[in-house]
């Protein structure tokens, strides 16, 4: 069973019947059944046990606590409760008031939330869960749909993350590179300059935020996304749930909010997470490893995030009884504001274990190794290489709904490729292997990343999926014709220009065929 073309059935299944029946919790549900149920040889007690211990893992492993995953949802959790007390303090309105007399289109609402996703580089689940609690009150006034901020933010987290050396990503991928470097002999390239070489041939990279921007300015889209912004501009409701907007929520809120309220928070929260995570890879290493590399490797970035939360909701507390003093705001409001912030959470958490739940379970089937020994095994001309890596580490992360696991399985293997066949295509085939991953990630609705974007916009996790999906198809396919060229004439620069020629197309077609939405 495991390693075998059985094994992509469950992950098929939970796919499918999310984007199906559009019931993520039922959908995950389904898939650990039957991921589990293949892992035991079809015996049903065993079936049950393994998911048990897949969910226990989820929170205990190897006899310790999971740190990674309990900081993670802890994170989650502090971060709903600076959402409340900062609206509860009226910061919210503050900001969104003060926004509003400076970015007056919508345009400028939504390029402002891409230099945001630029600026918050140094993680991706920081920058997920962050830029959207940033951006969101001036988007909501600018009648921009949830939708359509968690696919800006999802577009300028992990696509940025993937090509900035000083990141929680960056390190990671260096390590890797390192490895594959040094198994085949290859002294020509450090693995930083590799990596720096590597960020122009990451195309998938540049056609996504291409057409961020391009979406933006030319206020066109398609597909399911135009119908959420016909209904946020009609309407005034950013989302088409039942649920009413910050700007619609009968909650209490202080009439001496000040734009302090919201900013000086988030702007802890950035301080503090940056400040712990070189505090934690600092104090992992030696004196003579402290470089900033070494230290952005060895970094416990999810402590740092629960740490950098911690300190803000701290903060935010000791900002409130200025509102409490003023009478705006009552003691009980406290314990009001810290169950509406953890409440406000809760779905995506238990969508986040869902998904933790079920690529434990993918990762014992192997699906992951079977779909890289695909790759591995074919014998392929060297000159489509790019373009097949690129799609298999899409499907791989797709699949298996993480770009980090892709990257582990093929880095190594697209490496032994180009060493056995052409050596001068290992960069790009390393790239390819970047680019496809993040690709995949984008598209999966069982991705943590994908989660988390549409948690820290306040958007229906299945309407991102649906929203960015077709989006994500488009810069994917402008990027593997980048990588068919690059295969083909071996030169970087014809590929990014195939795709700025894909991205010009684009443009074009979206203002001919008139999917501009009116700026009322």
């Amino acid at each position: 069973m495991s390693d075998s073309i059985l094994s992509i059935i469950p992950p098929l299944i939970a796919i499918v019947m999310v984007l199906l029946t559009k019931r993520v919790l039922l959908s995950l549900g389904v898939g650990i059944l039957f991921a589990a149920f293949f892992v035991a040889n079809y015996h049903i007690g065993e079936t049950f046990t393994l998911i048990i211990q897949a969910f226990v893992r989820v929170f205990v492993e190897d006899g310790a606590l999971n740190t990674w995953n309990v900081y993670i949802i802890l994170f989650l959790f502090l971060l709903g409760m600076i959402t409340s007390f900062v609206s509860m303090m009226g910061g919210t309105k503050a900001f969104g008031d003060w926004m509003i007399l400076r970015v007056k289109t919508r345009v400028g609402a939504q390029l402002m939330t891409i230099v945001l996703g630029f600026a918050l580089f140094i993680d991706d689940y920081f920058n997920s869960l962050t830029v959207g609690q940033v951006a969101r009150p001036i988007t909501d006034k600018h009648r921009i749909s949830r939708a359509k901020l968690a696919y800006i933010v999802d577009s300028t987290a992990a696509p940025i993350c993937v090509i900035a050396p000083l990141s929680s990503w960056g390190a990671y991928i260096l390590g890797l590179i390192g490895t594959v470097f040094m198994t085949h002999n290859i002294v020509d390239y450090s693995a930083l300059s590799a990596f720096i070489t590597m960020i122009p041939m990451n195309f998938y990279v540049w056609s996504a935020i291409g057409l961020v921007f391009i979406l933006a300015i030319r206020q066109a889209d398609f597909g399911a996304m135009k119908k959420h912004e016909l209904h946020a501009l009609q309407t005034g409701n950013v989302t088409f749930q039942q649920q009413k907007t910050e700007a619609q929520q009968e909650e209490k809120s202080s009439a001496i909010g000040k734009i302090s309220d919201l900013l000086v928070p988030i702007i802890m929260l950035f301080i503090g997470t940056i400040g712990f995570i070189f505090a934690t890879g600092y104090m992992a290493l030696t004196p003579g490893e402290r470089s900033v590399i070494n230290i952005l490797g060895e970094a416990d970035v999810s402590l740092s995030l629960f740490l950098g939360g911690l300190l803000a909701v701290l903060i935010t507390f000791f900002m409130s009884i200025r509102h409490v003093k003023a009478n705006q705001l009552e003691k009980k409001d406290f314990s009001n504001g810290i169950y509406n912030g953890i409440k406000a959470m809760l779905s995506a958490v238990i969508i986040l274990i869902f998904a933790w739940t079920i690529t434990d379970l993918i990762d014992q089937l192997g699906t992951g190794t079977y779909l890289a020994n695909i790759v591995k095994q074919s014998n392929i001309p060297f000159a489509i290489l790019p373009v097949i890596i690129f799609i298999m580490a899409g499907i791989i992360a797709f699949s298996t709904g993480t770009s980090w696991g892709a990257f582990a399985l093929l880095l190594p293997i697209a490496g032994q490729i180009a060493a056995s066949t052409n050596i001068d295509l290992i960069l790009p085939m390393l790239a390819a292997v970047l680019a496809g991953a993040v690709f995949g990630d984008h598209c999966s609705p069982i991705s943590d990343t994908t989660i988390l974007s549409s948690t820290g916009s306040s958007c229906n996790h299945i309407d991102h999926v649906m929203t960015q999906l077709p989006y994500a198809i488009v810069a994917a396919v402008i990027a593997g014709l980048g990588y068919v060229v690059l295969g083909f004439t071996e030169n970087v620069y014809f590929g990014l220009i195939t795709v700025i020629i894909g991205l010009a197309i684009v443009y074009f077609l979206l203002g001919k065929t008139k999917l501009t939405i009116d700026n009322n």
